[in-house]
């Protein structure tokens, strides 16, 4: 069976799944082509035109069922409708159009998640209304509020409106402007100018490009008439008077208006209020003269008249005094109340009567009043002048006098600022007085320095003095503090002694430090005391102690006596060197000691130790010295035996007489050849030698060497050897002049040198390393001659080992 008809029906079934997947998922696919504005009839129209504003769109989609469109218009970026449809236009109507409604416009539209706008169409509307102005009166009085309105009514938006005034010369005053409230507003005029004028109102617009204005609305004639309320004020019986006399003022208004009132002012304090017209009667005072105003108010119309008032004083004010100026407590002082007489025709001093009074209670009936001054006696006083005129009583009183009592100032004391002197370091002092009346002086006398005066004006001040430092507690007692609130009474002294009472602290001296045993006599294993003393300083004093070679204090001692102690135990060679003392005590001021240098000695078990080790390394080395030179002197002894050639002799004759030809063959030799030295051991034909030889048979004979110089070979002969030549022989005495064996056999060395390179600077050379040489020679004769070593003591001698 074919299954490619199946493979093709689920293809078709798995897209209607997925379309529908789609779909339901709102996945269709959509796009927004065009989004266009028409504004109809034209973008330039009369005020009061219809005007249509079209926004179309154009949307690409698959098929979306009922897609809707979101439409959003804009004046000037500011919205003013917006419509959901699902149609793809809107249609919006300006009717009729306005100034107002001129600007850009635009459309935008939205289509779920995406958003297009149209191109920027701009609406100009031209003209505007004539506005319309109305009056509630057209025949004001002077200064009389009236109102006035202004409006275009058609028009649209916040229209600003103005208001003028054209006077009768022609001249325009702008009257008001109100804040903006719409296409109309109503306001309140009030016109001064008096005469015929005419009013009119004009407004304005604004847009976002410009400024609009509009034509002046109809012009309004006004009359404005002078309102006769000036009111008429009489004095009676005149301006000027005397104190007690009666005044009498009138004020009115000839033939007034309805509602007219009338007021009587002096220093903007009403004195009478009345309708139309009113009198005011009063005795005269020293304090009533001045200017009086009559005001007449109809609405808000006022008119003013004005005159001047003099009262002429008959006497003064009394005036009370005090004496004396400064009272204290426990002085005598008296209280005066007297006058001045101007007019002596119409009162008399006589005639008048005082009286005092404390506050507000008479306390005498008489022009005086003395008393003790205390506490009690404080207050305030006054006093009154009762006088009688020819009409009238009056009575004057006199300003408030205030008596306090001062409080003398009591005896100062001094003290340190802080409570704490240090000596030697500059301080603060105050001086105080517990009780006395303000301002009190203070006078700081300190001998040999310069007096200082401090003030106190008010409670919480203080008379704080700054002073140099002093070095002993002595001279706290030529301190003083004078204070004094009176000039006429003599100052109180605060006395110095009072300081002692103060904490006084002595800084420490410097520290002396010192050590225990000295600082010469100190070994190993002591135990070393540190003493750190001061001569003087106030207690508790701290002491520190400090190594030179360690970080750090050693330790630390706080003691209430002037000396401190601390204790090195088992004192070891490291801990030498320097070692100094700090001090210091309540005065905060440290003070360090010179430095003691401490030397260690060793213990005494050490130095015999190192002593007997230094001995033994001196006898070994002197074991060592020993041993070396015999060494060598045994090499030196080698080396020189090494140089010579042992030959078998029979006799002595033979042995001379061959060192006798080696010499002989030496004189054959090239010029250019070292030489040849002979020793031989010196040989004697006497009796006296060989019987020596005889006498001690057992003491074996020392060789004897000779050194024979080699006669100058002559320059005319050749030579006859290539090489040199040097032989050595050792020479024994005998009895019979035979030959003697030496231990039954004989020894010969020889060193037969054939070598032409060696140079007579190498010899020179050579002897200059005695060791070097000896050591050559040696290894030469041990390659060529065994030389047999006799054994004294009778035994067989031992092989020469080969080396």
């Amino acid at each position: 069976m074919d299954s490619r008809p199946t493979n093709l029906m689920l293809l078709l079934l798995l897209t209607c799944l997925l379309h529908s997947w789609q779909c339901a998922r709102g996945q269709s696919s959509y796009t927004i082509d065009t989004v266009s504005l028409a504004i109809l009839p034209s973008s330039t129209v009369q005020s009061g035109t219809l005007v249509t504003l079209r926004c179309q769109v154009r949307v690409s989609h698959d098929n979306i069922p009922h897609l809707t469109h979101t439409f959003q218009l804009s004046r000037d970026d500011i919205p003013i409708n917006s419509s959901t449809t699902t149609e793809d236009s809107l249609v919006y109507e300006l009717n009729p159009a306005r100034a107002a409604d001129s600007g850009s416009y635009e459309c935008r539209v939205t289509v779920k998640d995406k958003s297009r706008a149209s191109y920027s169409q701009k609406l100009d509307v031209t003209g505007l209304q004539t506005p319309i102005l109305y009056l509630n009166k057209t025949s004001p009085y002077g200064s009389e509020e009236f109102t006035a309105s202004c409006s275009a009514p058609e028009e649209k938006g916040s229209l600003i409106f103005r208001f003028f005034q054209k006077l009768r010369n022609g001249k325009i005053q702008k009257i008001k402007q109100p804040a903006p409230t719409g296409n109309s507003v109503e306001t309140t005029l009030v016109l001064r100018v008096i005469g015929d004028s005419h009013l009119y109102c004009d407004y304005e617009v604004n847009l976002v490009s410009e400024v609009r204005l509009s034509n002046s609305s109809e012009e309004i004639p006004v009359i404005v008439r002078e309102l006769f309320i000036s009111p008429i004020m009489n004095v009676l019986p005149s301006p000027e008077v005397y104190e007690g006399e009666i005044i009498e003022v009138v004020c009115k208004v000839v033939n007034p208006p309805k509602n007219v009132e009338v007021f009587l002012t002096r220093d903007r304090r009403i004195l009478k209020q009345a309708p139309v017209s009113l009198s005011h009667r009063f005795i005269a005072k020293e304090g009533d003269s001045g200017e009086l105003v009559c005001k007449a108010e109809w609405g808000n119309v006022h008119k003013e008249t004005y005159k001047t008032i003099t009262v002429k004083e008959l006497f003064s004010k009394p005036q009370l005094t005090v004496k004396p100026i400064d009272i204290f407590e426990g002085d005598r002082f008296q209280l005066t109340c007297s006058v001045s007489i101007y007019v002596p025709e119409k009162i008399s001093n006589e005639s008048i009567k005082f009286s005092i009074y404390k506050h507000n209670k008479e306390i005498t009936s008489s022009d005086t009043y003395m008393t003790v001054a205390q506490p009690s006696e404080n207050g305030n006083y006054t006093c009154k002048a009762q006088a009688a005129s020819l009409a009238h009583n009056f009575i004057k009183e006199s300003q408030t006098v205030v008596v306090k009592a001062k409080v003398p100032v009591s005896k100062p004391m001094l003290s340190v600022v802080g409570g704490t002197l240090v000596l030697g370091k500059r301080f603060q002092l105050l001086c105080h007085s517990d009780n006395g009346t303000l301002p009190i002086t203070y006078t700081l006398r300190i001998p040999e320095s310069l007096t200082t005066v401090a003030v106190v004006n008010k409670p919480g001040e203080r008379a704080i003095f700054n002073s140099s430092a002093i070095y002993k507690t002595s001279v706290l007692n030529n301190f003083l503090c004078h204070a004094k609130n009176s000039q006429k009474r003599p100052p109180e002294v605060g006395l110095g002694q009072q300081l002692l009472r103060s904490h006084i602290i002595e800084p420490v001296s410097r520290p002396v430090m010192t050590t225990l045993p000295g600082a010469g006599d100190i070994s190993e294993g002591q135990d070393v005391t540190l003493l750190c003393s001061v001569q003087r300083g106030s207690l508790p004093v701290s002491y520190t102690w400090y190594h030179t070679e360690t970080k750090g204090a050693l330790a630390s001692q706080t003691s209430n006596n002037l000396e401190g102690s601390h204790t090195i135990d088992d004192v070891r060679a490291e801990q030498q060197g320097g070692y100094y003392c700090v001090s210091s005590n309540p005065a905060n001021e440290t003070k360090h000691s010179l430095t003691v240098t401490i030397a260690v000695k060793m213990a005494g078990w050490k130095k015999g130790l190192v002593a007997v080790v230094i001995i033994c390394i001196l006898l070994i080395l002197a074991l060592i010295l020993i041993v070396v030179f015999k060494r060598r002197l045994l090499l030196f002894k080698r080396r020189r035996t090494g140089e010579l050639s042992v030959k078998s002799a029979s006799t002595k004759a033979e042995r001379l007489s061959l060192t006798q030809a080696e010499a002989n063959d030496a004189a054959n030799v090239t010029p250019g050849m070292i030489g040849k030295s002979v020793w031989s051991e010196h040989a004697s034909g006497s009796e006296s030698e060989d019987q020596s030889s005889v006498t001690a048979p057992e003491k074996p004979q020392e060789p004897r060497y000779t050194e024979v110089q080699p006669i100058q070979a002559d320059p005319n002969r050749a030579p006859v050897k290539k090489g040199t030549e040097t032989v050595y022989s050792e020479v024994r005495k005998s009895k019979q002049g035979a030959p003697e064996q030496a231990d039954g056999g004989s020894l010969e060395y020889a060193e037969l040198n054939h070598d032409t390179h060696h140079s007579h600077s190498e010899d020179q050379g050579n002897h200059g390393d005695h060791h070097t040489v000896q050591e050559d020679y040696i290894d030469e004769i041990d390659d060529n001659v065994q030389i047999p070593i006799p054994d004294h003591g009778g035994g067989n001698p031992d092989p020469t080992p080969d080396c």
